[in-house]
């Protein structure tokens, strides 16, 4: 009787424990993050639940953190701008860099188009406030252009494949994978890359309910990340494998994709800001409305403290 009472007593136990697990709530962007870190393995003992959410980009995804269904995620310079000159409550709480050779504009392999120059006054398609956009913008700055010397044809990812496949419009800018996905699979070229136009640097966000609620979970998680990422540096098949799996993609669209993309975790703190400074320019002259907010609040490099 007693050991029957016991037993009852610990399944009670272990049912209220893992009803009482916090659970963290991650948006991430074609399984980016999610697959990293089951690839490096440091999802086994994570003392929390995690919930993975898929989005398409980063807007909906910061649409998502800003209405409450998300907690964190990971997003590019350009859309944390937008996101910030709209008033969404977002935090930076890590930075992430990588190489420009995925950030592209792309056009069919049978394109005229050889260079950035052969697309003046043609259609560009791109999500607005995307890093696509801003390669956009920082491409016309380089040369001197204005924004009215290309046709930016505001489109959500999907819907820019359609237009691109159907030749509704001349080239797309847009990330990966979808710059791997087209050039393996579909031989486009990239025309131009973001490499040395913008900063190549990403965001990973939070909520500020979250960074006063969830901060263990928060801090835990971003150092599993970091430690992922740099697992991903020396293991970029296996990366890629669980990668192309997860996403049911021939592998070698994410081999192309990492092997050039070195993603890696780097500091939050005033060197994100300057670049913020440097990639903010072209969103100014597009009217972005920089002047809504302050880098201060939108910066947590020592979100740590209490």
């Amino acid at each position: 009787m007693m050991r029957s009472l016991l037993t009852a007593g610990l399944l009670l136990s272990a049912i209220a424990s893992v009803s009482a697990q916090t659970t963290l709530r991650v948006g991430d962007q074609k399984g980016n993050s999610q697959a990293v870190m089951e690839a490096a393995g440091v999802l086994k003992d994570v003392p929390y639940r995690i919930e993975w959410k898929e989005f398409p980009a980063a807007a909906p995804l910061l649409e998502a953190l800003g209405a409450g269904a998300i907690e964190t995620g990971l997003v590019g310079d350009a859309p944390f701008t937008f996101a910030a000159a709209a008033n969404v409550p977002v935090k930076a709480i890590g930075a992430i860099r990588q190489s420009q050779e995925g950030l592209a504009i792309l056009v069919p392999r049978e394109s005229p188009v050889h260079s950035f120059e052969d697309l003046r006054g043609k259609k560009i398609a791109t999500g607005r406030g995307s890093i696509g956009h801003q390669l956009i913008l920082a491409a016309l700055e380089s040369r001197g252009w204005s924004p009215s010397d290309v046709q930016i044809v505001f489109l959500a990812p999907s819907d820019a494949k359609v237009a691109y496949t159907q030749g509704s419009v001349d080239a797309w800018s847009t990330w990966e994978p979808y710059v791997s996905q087209e050039e393996v699979l579909f031989q486009s070229r990239r025309v131009i890359t973001a490499e040395g136009i913008t900063p190549g640097i990403g965001f990973q966000v939070a909520s500020p309910d979250a960074i006063r609620d969830k901060r263990p979970e928060l801090e835990d998680f971003l150092r599993r990340l970091a430690a992922a990422r740099a697992w991903s540096l020396t293991n970029v098949s296996a990366y890629a494998e669980t990668w192309g799996k997860l996403m049911n993609i021939p592998p070698a669209v994410p081999l192309n994709w990492l092997s050039r993309a070195k993603i890696r975790i780097a500091p939050s703190g005033r060197r994100a800001k300057d670049h913020r400074s440097v990639f903010s320019v072209g969103f100014d002259q597009a009217k972005a409305q920089r002047s809504r907010y302050r880098r201060s609040f939108l910066f947590r490099c020592n979100w740590k403290r209490r």
